[in-house]
């Protein structure tokens, strides 16, 4: 019988959803509160690495991901120039095995929606709109108090509530996200038929203009920029802003442009980053993905990690016969070093770029290539 038999994971995402799945099709009653109302019908696209894909292959979710998806195995590297001019080609590794594409592009909201409708009909209980707003414990359990008026009594807590959790800090855990100076543009637009993976161009006006095929007919492109307040713009605005900076870029940007309309979905996140540094838990309550650990998508890791952290804990909770808070400490130990290489190598990256580093110093590629091995493994 597994260590817990009821759990509320606080939290909708890749890692609470992966959770969910995992401990609900093994007989643990699970219950998942999301704050949203629903899953968004638009929003950006994901890129996701092979050792993410593995995870996906295990949830049983694989096979609707290929089909909403666009896989590809390399990655391009594009001059700033009139022309766009590929000037590198690199094959990317296949860290979720050899039976996996490298990368898969797809639009987040599928891809949230599959995870969530696995976790239903593994057995989970899901509600949206609502939120935790208090939990005391004892020894044997957790209370929960919920924003819906509701009360509950668990044998453990996932906090799976992003990277400006409300578990973590009622835990008491005194960490925040550090902004890595950095601000990204994502749209998510038609795909020009020349565009079959991700290309990536240094320089410009900004830092990075990249792509990102999610589909046989969209992809998502996305632009990074010295972070600023975006806050104050109106949509209109935000295309505006997002035209002018694309006019630096060329080849498949200038189909980019030419499909921005008053309804392209538009968004402008900042980068930032953190790690956990003592226990990832207190108690019956632990946190998982971007709560305990999470980075700019400089080297698109941060969905994977959080899989890999709903795998470890469930393994660990699954594979005992009574709860004892070592497990918590065990998943934490077995994740934390894996996660910060992740977190500092993505935070690297972005410092290299902010800093104008030479190519001759900035190994970047080298870098991501140590990444892929690491991540080949499973967690």
């Amino acid at each position: 019988m597994p260590a817990v038999r009821s759990v509320l994971i606080v939290g909708g995402g890749a890692a609470g959803s992966a959770a969910a799945i995992l401990l609900a099709r093994q007989g643990v009653a699970v219950d998942l509160v999301e704050e949203r109302p629903d899953v968004p019908d638009v929003g950006s696209g994901i890129t996701l690495q092979g050792n993410a894909l593995r995870v996906l292959r295990d949830l049983g979710v694989w096979d609707d991901v290929r089909a909403a998806g666009y896989p590809f195995d390399s990655l391009g590297i594009r001059a700033p120039d009139p022309a766009g001019t590929l000037v590198a080609e690199i094959p990317d590794v296949r860290t979720g095995g050899p039976d996996l594409p490298a990368t898969l592009g797809m639009p987040r909201p599928v891809l949230a929606r599959l995870l969530l409708d696995q976790a239903a009909r593994a057995g989970a209980k899901i509600r949206y709109g609502v939120t935790p707003i208090a939990f005391t414990q004892d020894p044997s359990g957790v209370n929960v108090n919920l924003g819906d008026g509701s009360t509950g009594r668990y044998d453990l807590v996932v906090g799976a509530d992003g990277i400006h959790s409300w578990t973590r800090r009622q835990l008491g855990i005194d960490v925040e996200p550090a902004s890595t100076g950095m601000g990204i543009w994502r749209v998510h637009v038609p795909r020009p038929a020349a565009v079959e993976r991700t290309d990536l161009t240094y320089g410009g006006r900004c830092y990075i203009a990249g792509y990102c095929p999610t589909g046989a007919e969209t992809m998502y492109a996305y632009l990074v920029e010295d972070v600023q307040d975006r806050s104050g713009l109106t949509h209109a605005e935000q295309i505006d802003v997002f035209r002018d900076l694309a006019s630096s870029y060329h080849g498949a940007w200038d189909d980019v442009r030419a499909s921005l309309t008053p309804e392209t979905f538009v968004n402008y996140a900042r980068f930032e980053s953190h790690v956990v540094p003592g226990d990832w838990h207190g108690g019956r309550v632990v946190l998982i993905g971007d709560a305990a650990h999470s980075c700019p998508p400089t080297i698109a890791q941060g969905a994977a990690q959080g899989f890999e952290d709903a795998v470890v804990l469930a393994e660990l909770l699954l594979a005992a016969d009574t709860f004892d808070e070592a497990l918590l400490t065990a998943y934490a130990e077995r994740r934390r070093e894996r996660a910060t290489t992740v977190v500092e190598a993505s935070v690297r990256v972005a410092r290299w770029m902010l800093e104008r580093t030479p190519p001759s110093e900035a190994d970047v590629p080298g870098l991501m290539r140590r990444i892929s091995v690491l991540v080949t493994e499973p967690a």
